[in-house]
């Protein structure tokens, strides 16, 4: 599997993430995932890739979470899923997927893990 990650080129941990990658000699996929975001059943892989619920993958401190709060209480995880697929603005950032696992890049150096 070749090394995936989920990047906003306007977050800086992200930069930091990819710009870490590419020091070492990786030349990841980038998947801007605000342009392409991923799918429910793909957030549900990465959150268990990751050990995390869906629920941690989010962003709470954004506008969109923070409006859609008391809507969110209860659901499954796959309705949790199917939400932020379609708010992809709420997810944590920056991802990183290898054959590994995956990791969030906070701090950016926590990527380094699951690379060969």
């Amino acid at each position: 599997m070749p090394v995936k990650i989920y990047h906003n080129p306007r977050c800086s941990k992200s930069r930091q993430t990819l710009a870490l990658l590419e020091e070492r000699g990786v030349e990841p996929e980038i998947i801007e995932y605000l342009n392409t975001p991923p799918d429910a059943d793909t957030l549900v892989n990465i959150c268990a890739q990751l050990g995390i619920s869906v629920h941690e993958l989010m962003r709470t401190g954004e506008d969109e979470y923070q409006a859609a709060q008391a809507e969110l209480e209860g659901l499954d995880e796959a309705q949790l899923a199917n939400w932020l697929a379609g708010n992809p603005r709420v997810i944590q950032r920056p991802i990183v997927v290898t054959d590994k696992g995956a990791r969030i890049g906070r701090p950016p150096e926590s990527v380094l893990e699951i690379l060969d």
